[in-house]
């Protein structure tokens, strides 16, 4: 799943969630209160409360296609409730239900700052729940503030990403690292920045290093085609290093990357032996 995750660890989103829990507890009479995080397959947990009954860890892992979050999300109300997940006709067949025998469930989906679905924030208890429009609002307005805090987190990740990491070697040898998800804004100062190094510092070689890039809806970042074609117009030898698997396995992927004028070798000590550099202690 580390195609879709971005670098964001969601610190806030966790320490916010956390306060928010107990008053959602008390307020809806329920046990347990929770987030989830939606990845290209699964349904994660990120954060958890659970007040007299252990019901959902944090960690908590369930393909997406079994889970109550679908339905949440799916759904023209975004959102979802029963009395009892074990009679309610859309969950009693799930496998999840009868893992965690909870019967009181009501959840709605939780979006990102600009309307994205992130996840949900959901509610269950062991015990018969009934929920009103007012609890299902209640809800929804508490999702609206983790909103502001997803925003947040995202733009603390991507002001640490902002700066483009190129770490010179010797003269002439530089390391440009790509990290996490290569945005349109990003790809751009990428660009200027690594064509404005080579050129001011006379490079001929560059070894990218992509062990740390995150894509986004599998979509492949033309920063690549485009910075490797800019340095081989200025005569500098690109390689490629710490290729993920993942990443080589996806078809669409590994076309751009066949078609690329550059050497592909597996970390960036191997690069440097090409180069004709030697590692010492």
């Amino acid at each position: 799943m580390q195609e879709t995750k971005r670098i964001s660890t969601h610190d806030s989103l966790k320490a916010v969630s956390y306060k928010l829990f107990e008053v959602i507890s008390d307020e809806l009479d329920v046990n347990t209160a929770y987030v989830t995080q939606r990845g290209p397959k699964a349904m994660e947990v990120i954060s958890s409360f659970n007040k007299d009954h252990y019901i959902i860890p944090e960690g908590y892992e369930v393909d997406y296609d079994g889970t109550y979050c679908r339905l949440i999300i799916q759904s023209d109300e975004e959102a979802m409730h029963t009395n009892n997940l074990g009679s309610f006709n859309l969950t009693k067949e799930l496998e999840v239900t009868e893992q965690l025998e909870v019967k009181g469930f009501l959840g709605v989906t939780l979006r990102d700052f600009y309307g994205n679905v992130f996840g949900t924030l959901c509610v269950m208890d062991k015990e018969e729940r009934e929920f009103t429009e007012k609890n299902i609002q209640f809800m929804k307005n508490m999702a609206g503030v983790l909103s502001y805090i997803i925003h947040l987190d995202n733009t603390i990740a991507d002001l640490e990403l902002l700066s483009v990491p190129i770490i010179p070697i010797k003269k002439g040898l530089a390391i440009l690292s790509l990290q996490g998800n290569i945005n349109e804004e990003r790809s751009q100062k990428i660009m200027e920045d690594t064509l404005s190094y080579a050129a001011k510092n006379g490079s001929h070689s560059f070894i990218i290093d992509l062990s740390q890039i995150v894509l986004l809806e599998n979509r492949f970042p033309d920063i690549l085609k485009n910075l490797v074609l800019g340095l081989n117009i200025m005569g500098i030898k690109v390689m490629m290093t710490g290729l993920p698997p993942w990443l080589v396995k996806m078809p669409e992927v590994r076309d751009h990357l066949t078609d690329l004028q550059t050497e592909y070798v597996m970390d960036i000590e191997s690069a440097l032996n090409n180069i004709g550099y030697t590692l010492e202690k």
